[in-house]
């Protein structure tokens, strides 16, 4: 009887081995990025049905009281006066956020503390997903005004547009000044700044007079450092959820202390930016949203950003 014939059992070499690893290895090398672009990506377009979201809402108020929210109510001049509600809480019914909206109490000061359950309070629509870290509350950079109380704010990711900037002080362009004047020039108005220290009231539609295609409403405003001037969307005092366009790139960056460190100066707490590569959205006063580059020409922008500046301004 013949004995039956050996088999012989073929396997990877160490060689071989080590070549299918590095194989491998590039193969993940060259799909990570592909990966990280398409996670952008999604992450983009939240961001953008986010602020599609808002500007919806802010027209819907409009429809309602036939004028768009206040920016934000301060009854006084720079830190001597507490304030009254702000644009983000105002259109929380439209977000459906009307439970939310029901526990603000409007006779009582936003700074007050049977606010802060609304003030501390996580609104996913108000957080861009291409934001860092907004998950948190904190207090910002200017304390509670006339008791310099260390209240706290949760963290946003969009800002109202209140206008065109001059660089020139810290309070002029969302209704107040410094110096005690509380001039708000016709030509420099956004869509929504803050009312009660001056005769301009809220802002109807038929205020726009730039166009409601051309006329910028809400846009994004990100930073990594200082935590305190990042958005903090109920803040309804100062510009912790307002900005205004200066024509100066500094202000696009996506970082405070870039900016200051740049020497944008008071214009950098009004800027804007975001995480996204290469631009940030805004909503237009039409509803529509818009992706904005970041070489944009900010005298273009600073345009924009105006309800009635009289200029020949189309978006990009």
């Amino acid at each position: 009887m013949s004995k039956p014939a050996l088999r012989l059992r073929t396997a990877f070499t160490l060689v071989e081995l080590l070549g299918v690893i590095a194989i491998i290895g590039i193969l993940v090398a060259l799909l990570l990025p592909a990966v990280q672009s398409a996670r952008e990506a999604a992450r983009r377009m939240q961001c953008s049905n986010n602020l599609k979201q808002i500007s919806l809402a802010v027209l819907k108020y409009e429809s309602s009281f036939k004028s768009l929210p206040p920016g934000g109510v301060t009854e006084g001049r720079c830190c001597q006066t507490k304030s009254g509600i702000t644009w983000t809480i105002s259109i929380l019914p439209y977000l459906e956020q009307q439970a939310l909206f029901d526990q603000y109490d409007s006779e009582a000061a936003n700074e007050d503390a049977v606010n802060a359950p609304v003030r501390e309070a996580r609104v996913a629509t108000y957080l861009c997903p291409s934001d860092q870290e907004t998950e948190q509350v904190e207090v910002p950079a200017v304390l509670d005004p006339t008791g310099g109380q260390e209240i706290k704010y949760h963290r946003g990711s969009y800002r109202a547009c209140a206008g065109r900037n001059n660089g020139q002080g810290s309070w002029w362009d969302v209704g107040l000044s410094a110096s005690g004047s509380f001039d708000l020039p016709a030509d420099t108005r956004g869509a929504m700044y803050i009312i009660g220290g001056h005769d301009h009231g809220t802002v109807a539609m038929a205020d726009i007079r730039d166009g409601t295609t051309n006329t910028l409403l809400v846009g994004e405003h990100a930073t990594k450092s200082p935590v305190g001037r990042r958005t903090f969307w109920a803040r309804s005092f100062a510009a912790f959820n307002k900005s205004s366009v200066k024509a100066d790139s500094r202000t696009l960056v996506g970082d405070f202390q870039t900016c200051i460190d740049l020497g944008g100066g008071q214009a950098c707490k009004r800027g804007w930016g975001s995480f996204h590569p290469g631009g940030l959205h805004f909503a237009i006063a039409d509803g529509s949203v818009r992706f904005i580059g970041d070489t944009v020409d900010m005298n273009l922008l600073a345009d924009l950003a105006t309800i009635a500046g009289n200029e020949i301004a189309q978006l990009p």
